[in-house]
């Protein structure tokens, strides 16, 4: 299954939301990019249904920032993160879990 969800706000922002799933791809964690044309409360509430653990919101600000703005499953917003930190994190919450 899927870790996390990669959403662009805008079409423009698509080529950024697929080099951060490569990105977390290199690290072993599993991400797929919506790039459908739908408005960004759609794509959050549609993938939130879908219960994908974390949503990876990307924009302008992200862009600029290298940055993803990380959304946790029943947990909300969770702020800016860099890629590579994100991707830290959630490896150490995976091993955690493996134990």
């Amino acid at each position: 299954p899927d870790q996390c969800v990669i959403l662009p706000v805008s079409a423009k922002f698509n080529d950024y939301a697929f080099e951060v799933a490569k990105e977390l791809d290199k690290r072993d964690i599993r991400a797929i990019v919506d790039d459908r044309n739908e408005k960004i409360g759609k794509k959050i509430r549609d993938n939130e249904l879908k219960k994908i653990p974390y949503l990876l919101i990307v924009g302008e600000q992200e862009v600029e920032n290298n940055e993803v703005s990380v959304r946790k499953q029943g947990e909300g917003d969770k702020g800016k993160m860099k890629i590579t930190t994100f991707a830290d994190d959630l490896n150490k919450e995976i091993a955690e879990m493996i134990g």
